[in-house]
């Protein structure tokens, strides 16, 4: 093999390599975005207000928790179930616990199943948004507002979905320094 045959074989793998690392390194932007837009995955919809549509037909909601390995606190769903109007808003509430004797901030991350209901689903308001701080001790009501769009109904591979089950698990976070402060002062002052 010549050196000019070399030297094309070098560029075409250095390029196929440039390609395939470009390809890596998009993927998972892209993914998250065809997720929010599509609703595939279980990604859910964010709303300002509720529906303009309530339909007399029925959905019901499960509510799950969980909490990722190491997490301290104690999660779980008030309301196991309800059962509600096809773009009628609902409340739910999560009950977190923290049995430790310090400071604890988490994030909850979010899922819904079966996966084709994701995009219906609506958060108007949830806890997930931000970053939850729990003091030693303390035990919170999270609250979430949510509605199943109407367009459910019309959508051909979600409308006969009859249940829905919205997934919470918690991870821990960093504190936020106004609280790794107080965390460090709260066990200074116990000794």
């Amino acid at each position: 093999m010549s050196l000019q045959g070399n030297n094309r074989t070098l560029a075409l793998t250095v390029s196929v390599v440039v390609v395939m690392g470009a390809l890596a390194w998009a993927s998972v932007p892209f993914y998250n975005w065809f997720c929010a837009v599509t609703g595939f995955g279980g990604v859910t919809s964010v709303a300002d207000a509720g529906s303009d549509e309530v339909l007399d037909q029925t959905i019901i909601v499960r509510f799950d928790a969980s909490l990722e390995r190491g997490m301290p606190w104690e999660f779980k769903p008030v309301v196991r179930e309800m059962t509600l109007k096809i773009g009628e808003t609902g409340l739910a509430f999560y009950e977190a616990y923290n049995p430790t004797d310090h400071v604890v901030a988490g994030t909850a991350s979010y899922n819904v199943a079966p996966y084709e209901a994701g995009g219906h689903f609506t958060k108007i308001d949830c806890f997930c948004f931000e970053e939850q701080v729990l003091a030693p001790g303390e035990r919170a009501m999270m609250p979430v507002t949510f509605y199943v769009d109407p367009e459910i109904t019309r959508d051909r591979d979600a409308k006969f979905v009859k249940h829905i089950t919205l997934s919470y698990t918690f991870h821990e976070t960093d504190l936020p320094e106004e609280y790794a402060d107080l965390s460090v002062n709260a066990l200074e002052g116990s000794n």
